[in-house]
Formats: structure tokens, sequence, C-alpha cells
């Protein structure tokens, strides 16, 4: 069913015979936006940073060669126990 059945009316002709209606901004204009980046000016230095990550490197690679020792002393020892026991 047409509009124009339903509301027992004629329906609009065109849409250039509605009423123009458009939007603008309110009373004073919108409020500024708040846009600029605001990034600190402090915190760690980049050698700080730098000395951080190696420190963190020397750590693990400390751990690694740790593991490594201990596997290769239980890789003797399984050695001599096939070889002697």
């Amino acid at each position: 069913m047409t509009e124009a059945v339903i509301r027992k009316k004629a329906g609009m002709a065109s849409v250039k015979d509605m009423p123009v209606l458009q939007d603008g901004p309110p009373p004073g204009g919108f409020a500024p936006v708040r846009f600029a980046r605001r990034i600190p000016n402090k915190g760690p230095s980049a050698m700080a940073i730098f000395l951080a990550a190696f420190g963190a490197f020397l750590v693990g690679m400390y751990q690694v060669g740790k593991g490594n020792k201990i596997r290769r002393c239980d890789s003797y020892a399984y050695t001599f126990l096939y070889l002697f026991g």
C-alpha cells in the first residue's frame, strides 16, 4: 500500500514541495576541540632504556649459560653410566 492510501490524503508530488530544514551550529558556535598531543617531557633517557635492556639481556644469557652447564654435566653423567654402569 502506498502512503497516500494509508493516510487517506494525497501524497507529496515532489521532494521540492517539502519544507527546507537544515541543521546548523548552536548559538555561539561549538566548543573548541582539543586535538593537540600532550606528550610529557619526563621519563627515562635513551641511555637508561638501553642499559636496562642490555642488563636484561645479560641476565638472560647468564641463565642460559647456567642451564647449558647443568645439561652438559647431566650428559657426562649419562655417558659415564652408559659406558661403565
